[in-house]
Order: C-alpha cells, then sequence, then structure tokens
C-alpha cells in the first residue's frame, strides 16, 4: 500500500494493517508471547511478541498524546517527554518496561481501544487539517499518524509472519 494522502487513504491503511494485525495476534496462544526470539527495535536486541504489542500500543498512546495536546492548544513534545528523537530504542525499551505486567490479552485489549481513539481523532479531523500543512517539520499531522500507525502496523506483521515460520505457528 502506497503512503497515505487523504484522510480517507489514512483511515483505509490503519484499517487494513490493523485487522490483518488483530487477525494475527488473536491465533498466537498466550503462553508463546514471552520469548525473546524477535529482532528487537534497537540494533542488537531481542523482544517477545508481548514487547511488540507493547511497543505499538505506546507508540499509539503517544499519536494520541500529540494529538489531543495540539488540540487544546498545548505544545507537543515530539517523540515524548525526555526522549529525543536518536533515543528511539531507549523509547521501545519503556514502552516494553510500561506494559510488562498487562496479560497478553489486556495488552491487546488496550491497543485495539487506543486505535479506536485514534481512528475518532481522525474522523474528527479534516483532509486540510491532517495533510494540508506541516505539523512537525515538514511532515504532515496524517504523516505523523501514519509513520505510528499504519506504517508500524505493516511493520509488525512482517514480523509476525517471519517469528511464526521460525516457531511453527500457523497465522491466519
Amino acid at each position: 500500500m502506497s503512503v497515505p494522502q487523504t484522510k480517507a487513504e489514512l483511515l483505509l491503511a490503519i484499517d487494513q494493517n490493523f485487522s490483518k494485525l488483530i487477525r494475527y495476534l488473536n491465533t498466537i496462544p498466550p503462553e508463546m508471547t514471552s520469548g525473546y526470539v524477535m529482532e528487537g527495535h534497537a540494533k542488537g536486541t531481542e523482544m517477545s511478541v508481548h514487547d511488540l504489542v507493547s511497543y505499538l500500543l505506546g507508540w499509539n498512546s503517544l499519536v494520541v498524546k500529540w494529538v489531543t495536546s495540539d488540540a487544546k492548544g498545548q505544545p507537543v513534545d515530539f517523540p515524548e517527554s525526555g526522549f529525543k528523537w536518536n533515543q528511539l530504542g531507549l523509547l521501545a525499551q519503556k514502552f516494553y518496561e510500561d506494559y510488562s505486567d498487562l496479560p497478553y490479552d489486556a495488552l491487546i485489549a488496550e491497543l485495539q481501544t487506543v486505535k479506536n481513539e485514534i481512528v475518532t481523532l481522525i474522523d474528527e479531523r479534516t483532509d486540510d487539517v491532517l495533510y494540508g500543512k506541516p505539523w512537525y517539520a515538514k511532515w504532515t499531522m496524517g504523516r505523523m499518524i501514519s509513520f505510528n500507525t499504519s506504517s508500524p502496523y505493516a511493520n509488525a506483521n512482517g514480523r509476525l509472519r517471519k517469528w511464526a515460520k521460525k516457531n511453527n505457528v500457523s497465522l491466519k
């Protein structure tokens, strides 16, 4: 799928990539989600399926924080308070830790809830707000949302397929 350029394309990309992701995640037995068997988000690290979902939940939560802060006229601290763009590996580790105690099924439910919040926030905005002007540096709001939702969902789908093949797990 090409990079979304409109609100409709963004919503479609999120829906398609997330639907596949949820289907995959719901196929994986919870007891197989905690082993460190997947290439991590920081070079030279490994992560579990649980960590992968935590990472997605962390970024989705940031998208909600960014868009709602912006709507209130508050400054947006990209990527996250206390982190710079060159510290994304550390931020990934923070996400893994933030959700480490959440059971797998609750983690998936929370990801679904936050994704739904993002869809609502997108629905409340026009194409012009989402794609009409730069929002962060040269990136539009729509592109920043895409960078942290539909694109990572697609990446996670690829990681999960690779993991499933290695572990003889059938993803439906």
